[in-house]
């Protein structure tokens, strides 16, 4: 890379940089009340479990709880009542949220840019899963339980050991019996026992997906009420009773958020928390958190220390550490955060151990506990290790294969046991391509395109109303625009449902036909594409950037040929590319544009062919760009709404970052070999694309930028790379390139730390627009970054404000976004953000900061995200020194777990059963 300096550069040892000192780190959260001693009791486990935002934490991911050191427990309380003199950081506080807690809009990256958990989507746990207050367990049932644990541990460590298959233990293991519900719970959204709680679904008025299957059994969760084995962790500080009674509180709360706002102030905690606590935890939430305090620990950005100080408030000398409660609400919390950071299940010696950190006696037991309980699922993985020899066979014939035990939250499992089940039912339901005696002659031609579709084009950008776009929020088109009306009127169908006459009658290419697009393809590349999608119902491709212009070759050819084919990418600005390339590819086909639609839109019927009468999406072929980023439950929640027979086709570039809840679909779909995969040969031609490709293989090469299209700026601290960050914008780039500086975007690691979103953004606009924020911190031609759902980012301009909300502009969409959503986080400022929020977009001109307490954070997918975002110019502001090569060489990528490779291997194993068989 050229480090020579753009036109106009001041060479830094001519002109002082604002703020030069050192970068500073800034701590996690205090626990409010300000006892040092009692805060370190109940301290995260290291960085690895701090709440996202600090400092420069890693916006792809943290790692799962309890890797780090345990500190020792000390006796005593574990945090300070919220009450105390410096309860700054108590939850919901506004320096909480900034710096320890997890705002909405930090949702574009797990560990740093995602919330816990949503309030519709509270962790499943707290409220359902304790005695009640003040009831003593029997003698009888206490010592069967001890008898019981003691026998699963034995159990868990003789299949560690060898000396029993990990069948065995699922099969042969007790269960214990399941503790009665407390009463005074609160009953919302409580599963019945034996039930599976209900699945999180992204927002948007979706119809109930058709053909459902049940997830396969051979991929279903075990659910004996065992974990792994190990030694418990240490017991250090007194252990309360096992049903302490709760302090005696008033008869009777006031309904809804008022009475939770009473015991909020009585245990010192923010009456701010008093409307989302009873969104969470239901219409007795007051009497809920009365009974077991530290059910606070399921409203997001509440952490563990602040949860034990609210609860040291109301019950006084009752509250300790070995608490049954606090346990069963710290394993609901701590998979959380796993979420978070990207996993969905974590080993049980993980979460034993991050337990253990969190000063809880008796981890063995608290997950025991939890796991009859229902709030937690048990899972058996295999164990795959590079180079390993053959599992050996047991005495049954059978081979010992080595498994590992996995905890996760139920709607996790669910969410992938449905995306597994989805793939495997559109390989089983596809037809292939008809031969030429199965191809009618009245069927439709690749002449008669307009008539062969079952559903009408949708209407183009122009024609579409603004309210109708992606980034629109759903209760704005609940019940569709009068353009859809009549639209719809016209077609003679309902509105939001396709047509059902076509659907009749759905278009079947020859083989033939199939073939004679291939031989059309503009590229060696798209004709492979072409013919995979041909003969398979699911297709995985990969390829950078110039690879996305064959999927929009799939798309013309496929509807040519009469299918109603569909691309859908993550965000907007990745549609109008998707949009530009489908022009090309076909330039005299009417409304083409329209066929390129994002994911949101399409589930929730905004863009796209709408649905069919069964709820399923009416389309034939579908092919998703930017696959990488797609998590868990917007994987289910697409393939559940796929009717049967449909082409599914995943695109993306396996490089960049994964998605920002948590999974990782489109590794593991590669590495399970599900399906058929066909890699792109089209390189990424340019200065920019020669250095990505070099990222993507671990080689950070210089490369020739004869017009400087990569140039590095060598920085001391942080400060100063604030201040050429700075310079570049509104300076260097505009007048050496001509881009000016709204087309320019700042990428940098985290929010949070010297030269974070935060720092940059502030600087940023002192220079560029300048105003005193009246507007709720934001001023008029402010860029910002919108959040309306986690995972999702999207860029807007802020044109004003009124009593509805702050007013935007976003890719010429005018939206609205309420006080309350302003106030919770949901609009940052946008000139500068993260790896994870500018994945899917790609602007002119990129500037990525890279100041020297980033190094931890950097790995080579998060370089090659970044530095992938410019399409004509890269400015690297360089402060990190070797560790960006040694990260790019050594650190691919920060690893998750996950059950969904597992579960397709699985099913692909099923499928093959019966044909061994035979």
């Amino acid at each position: 890379m050229s480090t020579d300096r753009l036109a106009g550069d001041t060479p830094p040892e001519q002109e002082a940089a604002p703020g030069t000192a050192d970068a500073q780190t800034p701590g996690a959260a205090a626990a409010p009340g300000g006892n040092t001693e009692a805060a370190a009791a109940a301290a995260a486990p290291s960085r690895e479990a701090a709440a996202p935002g600090e400092a420069v934490a890693s916006d792809d991911g943290t790692t799962a709880p309890g890797n780090g050191p345990a500190p020792a427990p000390r006796n005593g309380p574990e945090a300070a009542a919220p009450g105390d003199a410096t309860a700054a950081a108590a939850p919901g506080n506004a320096t909480a949220a900034e710096d320890g807690g997890t705002p909405p809009q930090d949702a574009a990256g797990p560990g740093e840019d995602a919330p816990a958990s949503g309030p519709q989507a509270p962790a499943p746990g707290p409220e359902a899963r304790t005695e009640p207050a003040g009831a003593a367990r029997e003698t009888a049932g206490s010592g069967s339980a001890q008898a019981t644990a003691a026998a699963l541990a034995a159990a868990v460590r003789a299949v560690e050991s060898g000396e029993r298959s990990a069948a065995s233990f699922f099969n042969d293991a007790p269960r214990p019996a399941k503790p009665d519900a407390p009463a005074g719970r609160p009953t919302q959204g409580t599963p019945s026992p034996g039930s599976p709680a209900p699945q999180d679904r992204p927002a948007g008025p979706a119809p109930e997906p058709a053909r459902q299957r049940p997830a396969p059994e051979a991929g279903g969760p075990a659910r004996p009420p065992v974990v792994d084995g190990g030694a418990p962790g240490p017991a250090t500080g007194p252990s309360a009773p096992d049903s302490p009674a709760a302090a005696p509180g008033p008869a009777a709360y006031a309904p809804g958020a008022e009475g939770v706002r009473q015991v909020l102030v009585a245990g010192g905690a923010p009456e701010a928390l008093a409307d989302r606590a009873a969104e969470v935890l239901g219409e007795r939430a007051a009497e809920a958190l009365r009974e077991d305090p530290w059910q606070l620990l399921a409203v997001p950005g509440v952490r563990p220390e602040q949860a034990d100080g609210f609860a040291r408030a109301l019950l006084g000398p009752a509250c300790g550490p070995g608490d049954e409660r606090r346990a069963q609400a710290l394993v609901g919390w701590l998979l959380e955060q796993a979420a978070v950071a990207g996993h969905s299940a974590l080993e049980a010696s993980a979460l034993r151990a991050a337990l253990a950190q969190r000063a809880v006696p008796d981890p063995d037991d608290a997950l025991q506990t939890a796991i009859a309980d229902g709030a937690v699922l048990v899972f058996q993985d295999a164990i795959e290790e590079p180079g390993r020899p053959r599992p050996v066979t047991d005495e049954d014939g059978e081979e010992a294969q080595p498994v590992r035990i996995l905890l996760g939250l139920d709607r996790f499992a669910m969410a992938e046991e449905s995306v597994a089940d989805g793939l495997a039912r559109l390989l089983n339901t596809f037809e292939a391509a008809a031969g030429p005696e199965d191809h009618p002659a009245d069927g439709p031609t690749p002449d008669e395109d307009a008539t062969a579709e079952a559903a009408p084009a949708p209407a183009t950008d122009e024609e579409r109303p603004a309210a109708e776009t992606d980034t629109t929020p759903a209760a704005d088109t609940d019940n569709g625009t009068e353009a859809d009306t009549e639209a719809a009127a016209e077609a003679g169908r309902p509105a939001g449902h396709a047509d059902d006459t076509a659907a009749a009658r759905p278009a079947r290419p020859s083989a033939a036909e199939w073939e004679a697009a291939a031989a059309a393809a503009p590229s060696p590349s798209a004709a492979e594409l072409i013919r995979a999608a041909a003969h398979s119902g699911l297709v995985a491709h990969t390829g950078a950037e110039a690879a996305r212009a064959e999927p929009a070759a799939l798309l013309a050819a496929a509807r040519s040929l009469g299918l109603r084919a569909f691309g859908a990418t993550h965000t907007e600005n990745g549609r109008r590319r998707l949009a530009t390339d489908l022009t090309e590819c076909a330039p005299g086909a009417t409304a083409i544009g329209t066929a390129a639609v994002t994911v949101s839109a399409l589930l929730s019927g905004q863009q796209g062919p709408g649905r069919d009468a069964d709820g399923a999406l009416a389309l034939d072929l579908l092919v998703v760009l930017d696959a990488p980023q797609l998590d868990l439950e917007t994987a289910a929640l697409l393939v559940e709404s796929l009717p049967d027979g449909t082409r599914l086709v995943l695109s993306g570039d396996p490089g960049v970052l994964w998605s920002a809840g948590p999974g990782r679909l489109f590794a593991d779909l590669l590495a399970a070999r599900f399906c058929p995969q066909v890699a792109s040969r089209t390189p990424d031609f340019g200065p920019i694309g020669e250095l990505v490709s070099g990222i993507g293989i671990g080689e950070l090469s210089q490369v020739e930028a004869p017009g400087k299209e990569v140039v590095t700026v060598p920085v001391r601290d942080a400060g100063e790379a604030v201040h050429r960050t700075v310079q570049l914008v509104a300076d260097s780039v505009p007048r050496a390139l001509g881009v000016p500086a709204d087309r320019t975007q700042v990428i940098t690691v985290g929010h949070g730390g010297a030269a974070g979103t935060r720092a940059l953004n502030a600087a940023l606009k002192e220079r560029l627009n300048p105003g005193p924020g009246r507007f709720g911190g934001f001023d008029p031609g402010d860029r910002v970054a919108y959040a309306p759902a986690p995972g999702r980012t999207v860029p807007g301009t802020v044109t004003g404000a009124d009593a509805a909300g702050l007013r935007l502009d976003c890719d010429g969409a005018a939206i609205v976004v309420p006080r309350e959503q302003v106030g919770a986080g949901a609009v940052r400022h946008g000139w500068a953000l993260t790896a994870h929020q500018a994945a899917g977009m790609r602007w002119p001109a990129a500037v990525v900061v890279l100041p020297g307490d980033a190094a931890g954070a950097l790995t080579r997918a998060w370089v090659y995200t970044a530095f992938s975002r410019g399409e004509r110019h890269l400015s690297v502001v360089q402060g990190v020194d070797q560790a960006l090569p040694r990260a790019v060489a050594e650190v691919p990528v920060k690893e998750r777990t996950t059950r969904l490779r597992t579960l397709l291997q699985q099913s692909v194993q099923t499928t093959q059963e019966p044909s061994t068989a035979d």
